[in-house]
């Protein structure tokens, strides 16, 4: 989710509330402790230099049970971090706590915010030699119609 995406959602809001993939409800007295701007130089398996920059909202909840952060204060720290750190538009990763600090893409479900977890992945597969996974039909079912013959998808 973009940050443009949550503002324009938060204005309809009456309350702010995040879930994890699980089912599990983030408790309702978190707090937004840090918005900014993470940026990642590395270079990956195949030795390609990459660049990748991403709004970071780190979710935190204590023993403060009578918190309640409202979506306009929600927009006011957005707002905030725009105005002093220069966030542009772009993708949003929450980082939360639970074992150890988990860093979650963002969604929308039309009540609350999902915490999706996030996987690692290869950058280089055509470089370093991991064989791409080939889509698996049942005998007698008909090919995809954009599987070539010798095209190696079947």
């Amino acid at each position: 989710m973009k940050l443009s995406q949550i503002k324009e959602i938060l204005t309809g809001l009456d309350h702010v509330e995040f879930q994890l993939e699980n089912g599990t409800i983030v408790p309702k007295h978190f707090h937004i402790t840090e918005v900014g701007i993470l940026t990642k130089h590395f270079i990956d398996c195949g030795g390609t230099i990459r660049n990748e920059k991403i709004i970071n909202f780190q979710l935190w909840h204590a023993n403060d049970l009578d918190h309640r952060l409202a979506p306009s204060k929600l927009l006011s720290i957005i707002k905030l971090s725009e105005e002093k750190l220069g966030i542009l538009d772009g993708e949003i990763e929450v980082e939360f706590q639970q074992e150890t600090i988990g860093k979650y893409d963002l969604a929308f479900t039309g009540t609350h915010f999902l915490l999706m977890n996030k996987q690692t992945a290869c950058l280089a597969t055509d470089v370093c030699g991991i064989p791409v996974e080939k889509q698996k039909i049942k005998i007698g079912e008909k090919p995809i119609a954009s599987c070539a013959p010798n095209s190696g998808c079947c």
